[in-house]
């Protein structure tokens, strides 16, 4: 699977939208592929939310991947999910799933990513790359050095997703450093009062991760 550089996750206490209305903005504003988190909703208000999403991604001709949940993933026919080291194991995940399916894991240090990459895993996850705020216990920082020990250890097979603390500041250097794609919560969906500014955040974090970097022709 190819990723696009610019994963967006949405929030819905961190931008005070529905994941729907969070769906339909980032779209608007160039994603692909979006993931759908909620810690806070009972599983029967989340499938109602997720499945709203998902309406609205089809439309705009966009991928949905739901955070934990496998079960809503497949209840509502999502593109796929995306795992925590807590949650149902990958290789149970892909049998519900199916083949075709989008099977994300979290890592957060070199031999959870060893292990990963023997997994039948779409893409890995590593971080947290830099602080973060949005997550409530978020594990210990990997930093740059700890990202591109953990593109050698999972080898150019499978897609290496970054996460945490990463801002349009730092995207570039986060690709640099041997990461596909950008996970990315608060730069893109923060409230700021403006909901059509996270389509036009979008776009910019997309240009910069678009954005030739240092040495390209």
């Amino acid at each position: 699977m190819r990723l696009p550089k610019l994963y967006p996750i949405t929030d819905a206490r961190l931008s005070g939208l529905s994941h729907a209305e969070q769906v339909a903005r980032l779209c608007d504003g160039g994603a692909t592929l979006v993931q759908l988190r909620e810690k806070h909703l009972s599983p029967r208000e989340f499938y109602r939310e997720a499945a709203e999403a998902l309406r609205v991604a089809r439309a705009r001709a966009a991928r949905l991947v739901v955070n934990d949940r496998a079960d809503i993933a497949l209840a509502v026919g999502a593109d796929g999910v995306h795992l925590g080291q807590d949650d149902l194991r990958p290789d149970a995940a892909r049998r519900l799933l199916g083949e075709a399916a989008v099977i994300g894991f979290s890592t957060h240090d070199l031999a959870q990513a060893a292990e990963a990459a023997r997994m039948p895993v779409t893409y890995i996850a590593f971080g947290p790359v830099f602080a973060t705020s949005s997550k409530e216990n978020p594990e210990r920082i990997v930093g740059l050095e700890g990202l591109r020990r953990a593109r050698d250890v999972i080898g150019d097979r499978i897609p290496l997703v970054a996460i945490g603390g990463i801002t349009r500041g730092n995207a570039r250097s986060v690709l640099e450093a041997g990461a596909d794609s950008v996970a990315v919560i608060g730069a893109l969906v923060s409230q700021t009062g403006d909901p059509s500014s996270i389509t036009l955040r979008t776009r910019e974090f997309l240009l910069e991760t678009e954005r030739p970097g240092e040495g390209s022709s």
